[in-house]
């Protein structure tokens, strides 16, 4: 009985993570310079060249290390532990309270928009009164 280790399917990786943020291959194709056949071949094949898997990591904002070991088993635990575990254990994982007062924004954008309203009004008060 061979124990013998199945490598990794790069393309389908690629494919994954390109799912994952929600791009579509022709769109991958357009920002690395090649047509979306090729990209659908690349996304076939277990193993790309180097120079192509580093073109296409930048593009998707991964290493080319994380292409190689991608798992979706490692995401979903990921996601599993610092989304559902946040809220099950109530561990200081996220904080997502604000740190400042969103209605202060407001008060403090509507008053730079009403200065802006006078200095308009005052500029153009003083073209009027020039002619």
């Amino acid at each position: 009985m061979s124990t013998a280790i199945k490598p990794k399917h790069i393309g389908r990786n690629i494919s994954r993570i390109r799912e994952l943020r929600g791009m579509k291959q022709e769109a991958l194709a357009i920002a690395i310079g090649i047509s979306q056949q090729s990209v659908s071949n690349i996304e076939g094949s277990e193993i790309v060249d180097e120079d192509r898997l580093n073109a296409i990591a930048e593009v998707l904002g991964v290493s080319a290390e994380a292409i190689k070991n991608y798992s979706d088993e490692s995401v979903l635990n990921n996601i599993q532990n610092n989304y559902e575990g946040s809220v099950i254990n109530s561990g200081p994982t996220l904080n997502h309270n604000c740190s400042f007062n969103p209605l202060d924004k407001v008060v403090e954008l509507y008053e730079r928009l009403v200065q802006a309203e006078k200095d308009k009004v005052e500029y153009i008060e003083k073209l009027l009164k020039g002619k």
